[in-house]
């Protein structure tokens, strides 16, 4: 911390007093004027990119010395390119439609009062995250285009890279008229101010965690305001027995092979025992070089197949392996989900509507889907533009979380003298 003399709880409570105030004036800044501090910011990320190249060096060098991984230091690495693609992608926040003001739905009483739902900003989110720089950038521009003002947490290994890209950030919001204090970046990376975060109670609104399981889990476990989050993404297709094959093949091999390490990459495959090509559905996985667990039902189909243990069903790989097994219907395929899953992305696979409609219905995900891949599960493939992240939790925001994620309405009433009798 830049002031030894302050403890975790009085740094923060101090950001978020000052955070609180650009809160305030955020949300009564005009879309124009938004739209205009992010463009400016893209611009001045784009004039200090020999700054932020030189400060990602000392975090490269850092990570290489500190024993980071090869995916983590190029996870972390920073190069003329993708600080302009960090930049494009903040323009690109300034383009989309500001929910602030959107009206939600509105009906007149019989007694002639009108009232109408009109969104408005959250006020201060509290964003912790690790590793990728870029982070600090898009959570700083969704929360300014949604009005908000946002308290960033990075991660150690980013520290100097962060540092960089949040000074370009705030330059354009001065620029623009609007307060720095609407973007800030917690100075040190000390572990307790993670903590004091998520005590802040009255100053900070939400807290999003992006990073590993771990972090997750510690964010859940121990915050006392609201957690917009997933712990994990255990997602399924079920192949029913009505599926084309064809589809279902191509279907599985995407949704499980096209990124394996992303959250919406299905972990478990679940075969209608009436299916017809499970035989060739479970070879296609395992010529793609997936690794295939299974029951002793699909076991029986390849012996290639692994005998799966139980903790499988409640593992995320994030990698080229997948739990498989028979179902005897599309009610012990949603007994499983409902059994093993987290609620994050499940799929079905079937030419029939009626089975479809029924998973559709009765399965209590974030993001339900027929006939596609699991992969989809994406604010930008949603047509949301950026997002801050997948929330699997059933209050506010549900699935991937943009612009109007960030924000939750009020209401407004209009009357003539009305009193209540």
């Amino acid at each position: 911390m830049n002031d030894m003399s302050q403890t975790p709880d009085m740094l923060i409570g101090a950001m978020g007093a000052r955070a609180r105030a650009a809160a305030a004036v955020m949300a009564g800044a005009s879309s124009e004027k938004k739209a205009q501090a992010l463009v400016a910011a893209a611009q001045a990320l784009r004039a200090a990119t020999p700054r932020i190249i030189a400060a990602n060096g000392l975090d490269m060098e850092r990570g290489a010395a500190n024993g980071l991984t090869a995916a983590l230091l190029d996870r972390l690495r920073l190069d003329e390119g993708r600080i302009a693609g960090i930049a494009d992608a903040v323009e690109q926040v300034a383009r989309l439609a500001d929910p602030v003001g959107q009206l939600v739905d509105e009906s007149v009483r019989p007694n002639g009062l009108k009232l109408q739902r009109v969104r408005v900003p959250l006020g201060v989110i509290g964003i912790i995250y690790e590793s990728r720089p870029n982070v600090t950038a898009d959570a700083a521009a969704l929360g300014l285009r949604s009005g908000n003002a946002v308290i960033l947490r990075g991660g150690s290994e980013a520290v100097e890279s962060n540092r960089a890209i949040h000074a370009a950030m705030v330059e354009g919001i001065e620029q623009a008229g609007l307060p720095a204090d609407a973007v800030q970046l917690v100075p040190s990376t000390d572990r307790a101010l993670v903590g004091a975060m998520l005590r802040a109670v009255g100053l900070i609104d939400i807290i999003v965690p992006r990073g590993g399981k771990s972090l997750v889990a510690r964010v859940q476990d121990e915050a006392r305001v609201p957690v917009l989050a997933h712990l994990d993404g255990i997602c399924h297709t079920y192949v029913h027995a009505a599926a084309d094959p064809a589809m279902a093949r191509e279907v599985v091999l995407n949704a499980k092979m096209r990124r394996t390490g992303i959250c919406g990459a299905m972990e478990t495959l679940l075969i209608d025992q009436a299916y017809s090509q499970a035989d060739a559905l479970v070879a296609a996985l395992l010529d793609a070089g997936c690794a295939v667990r299974g029951d002793a039902a699909v076991a029986a189909l390849d012996g290639r197949v692994e005998a799966v243990q139980p903790a499988d069903w409640d593992t995320e790989y994030l990698d080229s392996i997948v739990s498989a097994r028979t179902v005897a219907s599309v009610d012990e395929a949603l007994a499983h989900i409902a059994a093993h899953g987290s609620h994050h992305t499940d799929a079905i696979i079937t030419e029939d509507a009626a089975t479809a409609e029924h998973f559709l219905a009765a399965c209590d995900s974030a993001i339900v889907m027929w006939n596609a891949s699991s992969q989809f599960a994406d604010g930008g493939e949603f047509g949301l533009g950026a997002e801050i992240g997948i929330s699997t939790g059933r209050m506010h925001a549900r699935g991937p979380v943009a612009l109007e994620g960030l924000t939750t309405y009020k209401w407004v009433v209009r009357g003539t003298g009305q009193t209540r009798p």
